[in-house]
């Protein structure tokens, strides 16, 4: 078999576990190709819509969506080599809750009690907050955890 079919191949199998972003199928393929083979490999898959970064974007939201504000998704999206239009619409696209509503959810499961300190309320709006919601819906959340259902 030539090194471009290996190669390939090698892809394929890549894709056949989950879907890959162009970027990171080349860094994935980078110790076993040149990369001019790599890039006739990638343009090849991508011709078969094989490899599409809209169709990981909408797998990543599909699966991720529900523990992350939009700006995690949305940087962990860039992170993983989708370029910043494909980012916005898929985004825009996908059929999510609003932010809001993502945000209770989560704060549900995770503490379901409002806080009762300023310590408390640190805590857990530092959480909200590593999980890419927005300031203004923390902050809303958890002044009046019943108010926003």
């Amino acid at each position: 078999m030539s090194a471009s079919g290996d190669l390939r191949q090698k892809a394929i199998a890549l894709l056949a576990r989950r879907e890959h972003t162009r970027v990171e199928l080349v860094r994935k393929l980078a110790a076993h190709g040149t990369t001019e083979e790599i890039e006739a490999v990638i343009v090849d898959l991508q011709s078969s819509q094989l490899q599409s970064d809209a169709r990981f974007a909408d797998a990543y939201l599909r699966s991720r969506a529900a523990r992350f504000g939009t700006s995690r998704l949305r940087q962990t999206l860039r992170q993983k080599g989708v370029d910043a239009e494909t980012a916005s619409t898929q985004l825009a696209a996908a059929d999510l809750p609003d932010e809001a509503t993502r945000a209770r959810e989560l704060w549900v499961r995770k503490f379901g009690t409002a806080p009762a300190d300023a310590r408390e309320w640190a805590k857990q709006a530092r959480f909200l907050q590593s999980r890419g919601f927005a300031s203004d819906v923390i902050r809303r959340l958890l002044k009046d955890p019943e108010g926003m259902e």
